[in-house]
């Protein structure tokens, strides 16, 4: 782990003593020959600990280090410590991968892809390393649960991202691509593979209906029709610069806020339209419940839904401003509740989407999720009526 350059010869070995001894040697009586203590620096570490210009100090932090290091060179699993994996480039690497893709192959991607590739740059989607690759996909409409070197783990929609026929046949040979989004490179696609989507037999397993006037699946029937999986690399955080990036925290930085708090139990209650009394009355009831639990520092937390939403749905910066007004009254406290936006896109399919706010809640640090009337619902957009029966979610 750290790499050292060790001397062939050093005090302990003419005292006879072995390097990992800890016993004294004798202090020399002769001043005419002094004990030589040989000390060299570590050959290229892998990582520095305790060091000022890292400014790591404490032990935990030391420990953290170490296990993230662990982690992200496969090994030890993610699963063993308080933290999910995020697919952001080292700082000190951003420069060098942004020159380098720019002589890659480039996709030019939507703002739908975008949100996705937040989603799974983040964490919210481990272990998932990239957009789904073929086995991934096929495990997830199947099973709705997706096996990987971390384990096995639930995950009831795909994320995909689709790409027409003519990037596919461009694309095909090539081991890295570089996404692009409105002319800037945004993350970088290692050993990619393609794949048919499948628009019918998707929709049909993860809606349970197929009709091109649904607000998702609308997308899919214009997006291409083949999938273009592999792990990625993303080169910083996606901000979008509306006045809400502020709100916008990571499953670690919620980790770590829970953890200021000193949250014993975190109870989620994800929105995608305005908060009201009746909402914020539910989630005052469930903290009490907690506590009646034996549970001593319950903490809510209210993650409005931040990507994409249809057309009639109310708009974030609205649903953000209902959040602020409910807490300055009071029904919420603002001093114990935690309100982030989840910036997955919306994909109305009911209970099946269910599962997927619940996992990626699971990620954020929440042990318990509450699940409204209709979670994740619409009418149907053929017929008007609900499309799933409310209480199923």
């Amino acid at each position: 782990l750290l790499r050292s350059t060790w001397p062939h010869r050093s005090r302990y070995a003419n005292r006879g003593m072995s390097r990992g001894s800890t016993r004294r040697p004798e202090q020399e009586s002769s001043k005419d020959s002094p004990v030589l203590t040989i000390r060299m620096s570590p050959v290229s570490p892998d990582i520095v600990l305790c060091s000022d210009k890292d400014n790591i100090h404490s032990i935990n932090d030391c420990v953290q280090k170490v296990v993230s290091y662990l982690q992200q060179n496969d090994i030890v699993p993610f699963d063993c410590v308080d933290t999910v994996r995020e697919l952001f480039v080292p700082d000190h690497k951003v420069d060098e991968l942004r020159e380098a893709a720019e002589t890659l192959p480039q996709l030019e991607i939507t703002k739908l892809d975008t949100q996705w590739i937040q989603v799974l740059s983040e964490g919210w989607a481990t272990p998932l390393r990239g957009f789904m690759r073929e086995t991934e996909y096929l495990q997830t409409l199947h099973f709705n649960n997706i096996k990987s070197v971390d384990g096995s783990s639930n995950q009831s929609v795909p994320i995909v991202l689709p790409i027409s026929t003519e990037d596919k046949d461009r694309l095909k040979e090539e081991k890295s691509v570089a996404l692009r989004y409105n002319g800037k490179i945004v993350a970088v696609v290692r050993e990619p593979e393609t794949f048919e989507m499948r628009k019918e037999e998707r929709c049909a397993r993860q809606w349970g209906l197929v009709h091109k006037e649904h607000p998702y699946q609308e997308l899919i029937w214009e997006a291409g029709d083949w999938c273009l999986g592999g792990d990625l690399e993303v080169l910083e955080r996606i901000r979008w610069d509306d006045g809400l990036d502020q709100y916008r925290l990571t499953p670690n930085q919620l980790r770590a806020e829970f953890k200021k708090r000193k949250a014993d139990a975190v109870f989620a209650f994800q929105l995608r339209n305005p908060i009201h009394n009746g909402h914020a009355l539910l989630m005052s009831d469930t903290r009490k419940r907690l506590i009646e639990r034996g549970f001593s520092e319950p903490r809510p937390t209210t993650p409005p839904s931040g990507g994409f939403t249809k057309n009639d749905d109310v708009p974030l910066n609205v649903r953000i401003a209902q959040h602020h007004a409910v807490m300055k009254e009071g029904v919420l406290d603002p001093d114990s509740t935690v309100m982030a936006i989840f910036p997955s896109p919306m994909m109305y399919a009911g209970p099946t989407e269910v599962q997927w706010h619940a996992k990626a809640r699971i990620a954020a640090g929440a042990t318990y999720y509450i699940v409204g009337r209709d979670p994740a619902g619409m009418k149907h957009p053929g017929h008007g009526d609900d499309i799933y029966e409310h209480t199923h979610g």
